[in-house]
């Protein structure tokens, strides 16, 4: 196994996070982008492995397999991080890009890792869903997600699926609950918005512990069988007021919490499409839905978990929403 790695998607919060947390490991990161200049211009500093991140940045779109072959040449891992901005064509662009990283992973023999969630889970998976429980659709985006799984499981390459709630962290993307609903990014807090249902509990999951969950995985590539899925369980709210709770309190403890308008999406989504991806996922606020980590402790020993209150407090540094 080499110590090289492909990162599709280094600029978002996932990939992002895996990038970082591979260079800081002394992992040898390409990172794919259509303009590697001003990637790298944008890549962050003081936290990052060196210049530029510690990535190369290669020149390329994750929709040409040509391109995403060329750059995993030499590598043992590919990390499929990528999506469309905003979710924009979602549905007609992500499953292409994920055949560029089957191929590219093909042609390098490199296992691919595939950031997955819990949209996989529909009701006949019970509230606490394991690795291997019934995956059946809710929404668009579900069906879309089991048939990248699905996709990976027929390819016949190395592949490993790790499932988490919602993320945070101090470079969370605005694709997230956290920085497009309960915060406001580069504002002080003022005000949380809250989308969740009294009693009802949450699944969160902190980017860093994602991206440490992940690499010590790919790190005991010996151990994993060819096709691996783990399920994380991260942070569970369990009445669905802890995040806020921990928001309100690294703000210094008087913040109002108000509301998430969810009355409002169907007005704004002609006007923003990602109205309609956030009023599509309001069941996972309306039910429990608790993924079972078991197989993941199992097969580590234990999930990396940062306390509640110091990931709040970073992501909110990080998103310039606290001083640091």
């Amino acid at each position: 196994m080499t110590r090289t790695a492909l990162v599709l998607g280094a600029t978002g919060g996932v990939g992002g996070a895996v990038a970082r947390r591979l260079a800081a490991g002394g992992w040898r990161v390409r990172a794919l982008h259509r303009d590697p200049t001003r990637a790298a211009q944008a890549a962050p500093g003081p936290d990052a492995a060196g210049a530029a991140g510690g990535f190369d940045w290669v020149r390329g779109d994750a929709m040409a397999p040509g391109d995403v072959i060329a750059a995993a040449s030499g590598a043992s891992l590919i990390v499929h991080a990528v999506n469309p901005p905003g979710y924009r064509y979602w549905d007609r662009l992500v499953l292409p890009m994920l055949e560029a990283g089957i191929a590219a992973a093909k042609a390098a023999d490199a296992r691919l890792l595939l950031p997955g969630n819990v949209y996989v889970y529909g009701g006949d998976a019970g509230p606490n869903p394991g690795d291997a429980a019934p995956q059946t659709p809710r929404t668009a985006k579900g069906r879309i997600r089991i048939a990248m799984e699905r996709r990976l499981r027929d390819s016949d390459i190395r592949s490993l699926v790790v499932r988490a709630g919602d993320f945070f962290g101090p470079r969370t993307t605005g694709n997230s609950w956290f920085s497009s609903a309960l915060v406001s990014p580069g504002r002080p807090v003022r005000r949380v918005l809250d989308p969740g249902t009294p009693g009802i509990g949450h699944q969160w999951a902190y980017l860093p512990d994602v991206a440490e969950t992940m690499v010590r995985l790919a790190e005991r590539e010996a151990d994993l069988p060819r096709v691996a899925a783990f399920n994380m369980d991260g942070h569970w709210d369990p009445d669905g007021r802890q995040m806020v709770a921990a928001i309100v309190r690294a703000a210094g403890g008087r913040v109002p919490v108000r509301r998430f308008p969810w009355f409002l999406l169907p007005l704004a989504a002609p006007f923003w499409p990602l109205a309609r991806e956030i009023g599509e996922m309001r069941y996972l606020w309306r039910e429990p839905l608790r993924m079972d980590n078991a197989g993941l402790v199992a097969f580590l020993g234990a999930e990396p978990h940062t306390p509640l209150d110091r990931a709040v407090r970073e992501t909110l540094v990080g998103l310039s929403c606290l001083p640091g």
